[in-house]
C-alpha cells in the first residue's frame, strides 16, 4: 500500500530511532498489517480452542491468549465469534491488558474503554470475581462496548456514559486497577485508520497532550493507596508518552513505574526505564506506548466497597429492590429459574437484584452507587417481566453455558440459528432451552410441540455465517 506520511512526522521519528532503522521503520507502512485475534477465557480454554483447529494461527508473544491470524480465515465472520469465544484485537493492543493483569476480586476501571478490547481482556483474568467498569464518553461507542461485553459473558461489568470528571466524584480512591488507553494523535495507527493520518498535525499532538493529563489527573483520584495505573497510547509522540510519564511521577511522587519482568520478542524498552514501545519494523503490529504505575503512598483509608452480599436465589430475591410493585414479576423471575436452570448454577449466583423499569438485572457483587450516572450496562441483564411470565435475556444466555441449565441444544447448523430459523425440539421437551454451538451458547431458544421456536434477538440476526465443523474437546 502507498502512504504518504507528514515532513515533520518523519523528521521527529528520525531523532527516536537510530539511523540504521529509519529505512526499515518507512518501509513498514507499505507491508500490510497484521491481524490478530485474543481467545476468551470465560468461555474457552486457549487449549481446546486450538484443538478445534477452525483457522491457521500463530502465538502472538506479548499475549498469553493472542493469536494472529490469516485475512483469508475471516473469523469475524464465524458462527464462534457471535458465541464470543474470541474477541478480533489489533496484535499491538493486547499487550495493555497483559500488562494490567487484573487480578480476580479487584475493582478495575477501564476509563476509555470503547469498542471493548481491553475492557474483554480485563474481564477474562477478573474470571467474574470482583467488579469492571468499563467507562466510553461517547454514547455512540459506548451502546458498542455494551454489546461487545455482552458477546464476550461478562457478568460483573458495569457500562458508563460519563465523562472522567463525573465518575471522578461518584468513585474518590475507589479502584485498585485504573485502565487508561488514551486518546492520542494516533501515530502508531497510521496504516490501520487513515483518519488518522489524514487528522495528524504537531498541533494536534500538544492538544491530545494536554486532554491526556486532563483525564489521568481524574484517574488519580480514583486510583486506591497502593492500586495500579496502567497507561497507554498508540503513538509514538514523546509528547504523549514519555513526557506524560515524567508529568505523572512529578506530579504524583507516590507514583513508581512497575517494569515488566521481561520484554517479549520484539517489544522496546522506552525512553523511560520501565516503559515500553512497540515499533511497527521489529514486531508484527502497530505502533503502541505503554507503562505501569504503582501507587506506594502506603496510606490505609477504609474500604467503601465492603458491603453484604446476598447469594443463592432466595436470598436474591428476597433483597431485591422494587418493593409491592415488582411482587409478582419476582415470582415469575423465580418460577423459570427453577424450571430452566440448574440448582449448583442458581447457588452461585450473587450479588443484588435491581428492576430498571421492567428489566431485571444483576449487579456484581461490590456496593456501588449508581444514582446520578449514565448506566449503559448495570451489570448483566436478566430478562424482562411481561404480565404474569418472565422473559430471559439474550444477555444471560450468553454468560452460561450448557452445564447451568437444564435443557441444552447444540445446534446442528449455528448459522441457520443465528439468521433467526427453528429447531427440532428434544423429545418430549417443553420450555426454555439453551442453544449452543461447540458448546458455547448462542442465544435462548423456547421448545413446544416439537418445534424450538428462535428467541435470537431480531435485531441481531444476519446471514452469510460460517459454520464450524470442530468437534468440542
Amino acid at each position: 500500500m502507498e502512504m504518504t506520511l507528514p515532513q515533520e512526522f518523519i523528521e521527529r521519528i528520525k531523532t527516536q530511532l537510530p539511523e540504521s532503522e529509519w529505512e526499515a521503520f518507512l518501509e513498514s507502512y507499505e507491508t500490510d498489517r497484521s491481524l490478530g485475534l485474543r481467545v476468551n477465557p470465560l468461555k474457552v480454554s486457549g487449549e481446546v480452542f486450538l484443538g478445534w483447529a477452525l483457522f491457521e494461527l500463530r502465538p502472538v508473544p506479548w499475549a498469553k491468549q493472542g493469536y494472529f491470524y490469516d485475512v483469508k480465515d475471516r473469523p469475524g465472520k464465524h458462527v464462534l465469534h457471535e458465541a464470543g469465544a474470541y474477541y478480533i484485537q489489533e496484535p499491538s493492543a493486547m499487550i495493555v491488558g497483559e500488562l494490567a493483569a487484573a487480578k480476580p476480586g479487584e475493582c478495575v476501571l477501564d476509563l476509555c474503554a470503547a469498542p471493548g478490547g481491553k475492557s474483554t481482556h480485563l474481564a477474562g483474568d477478573l474470571q467474574g470475581k470482583g467488579l469492571l467498569i468499563a467507562n466510553e464518553i461517547h454514547p455512540q461507542r459506548a451502546q458498542i462496548l455494551s454489546r461487545n461485553i455482552e458477546r464476550c459473558g461478562v457478568t460483573n461489568a458495569i457500562v458508563t456514559n460519563e465523562s472522567p470528571a463525573h465518575l471522578a466524584e461518584a468513585f474518590p480512591g475507589f479502584f485498585d486497577l485504573i485502565v487508561v488507553d488514551a486518546p492520542c494523535s494516533g501515530e502508531g495507527m497510521f496504516r490501520k485508520e487513515e483518519e488518522a493520518l489524514v487528522n495528524w498535525s504537531p498541533e494536534n499532538v500538544t492538544m491530545c497532550a494536554a486532554r491526556q493529563k486532563e483525564i489521568l489527573t481524574q484517574a488519580m483520584t480514583m486510583l486506591r493507596s497502593g492500586g495500579r495505573l496502567v497507561y497507554s497510547t498508540c503513538t509514538f509522540a514523546p509528547a504523549e508518552d514519555e513526557e506524560t510519564i515524567s508529568w505523572l511521577l512529578n506530579t504524583y511522587p507516590n507514583l513508581r513505574i512497575k517494569a515488566p519482568w521481561h520484554l517479549p520478542e520484539g517489544v522496546s524498552e522506552g525512553a523511560i526505564p520501565g516503559t515500553i514501545r512497540m515499533w511497527p519494523h521489529r514486531l508484527h503490529g502497530e505502533g503502541h506506548f505503554a507503562c505501569v504505575l504503582e501507587d506506594q503512598s502506603g496510606v490505609q483509608i477504609a474500604d467503601p466497597r465492603k458491603s453484604t452480599i446476598a447469594s443463592g436465589l432466595s436470598e436474591l430475591i428476597r433483597t431485591a429492590e422494587g418493593g409491592k410493585k415488582h411482587t409478582e414479576d419476582l415470582k415469575a423471575f423465580e418460577a423459570f429459574c427453577n424450571e430452566t436452570l440448574t440448582k449448583s448454577y442458581l447457588e452461585t449466583l450473587s450479588g443484588q437484584l435491581i428492576w430498571f423499569g421492567d428489566q431485571l438485572y444483576l449487579l456484581p457483587p461490590k456496593k456501588v452507587l449508581l444514582a446520578g450516572l449514565s448506566v449503559k450496562r448495570a451489570g448483566l441483564c436478566l430478562g424482562e417481566a411481561k404480565k404474569g411470565r418472565f422473559d430471559p435475556a439474550h444477555a444471560w444466555a450468553l454468560s452460561l453455558n450448557g452445564s447451568d441449565v437444564q435443557c441444552a441444544v447444540e445446534s446442528p447448523d449455528a448459522a441457520s440459528y443465528i439468521e433467526g430459523n427453528t429447531m427440532p425440539a428434544p423429545d418430549g421437551w417443553k420450555g426454555w432451552c439453551l442453544i449452543t454451538t461447540n458448546g458455547l451458547s448462542l442465544g435462548w431458544g423456547k421448545a413446544a410441540v416439537g418445534v424450538i421456536k428462535n428467541h435470537y434477538p431480531k435485531g441481531l440476526r444476519k446471514s452469510g455465517w460460517e459454520n464450524s465443523n470442530a468437534s468440542r474437546s
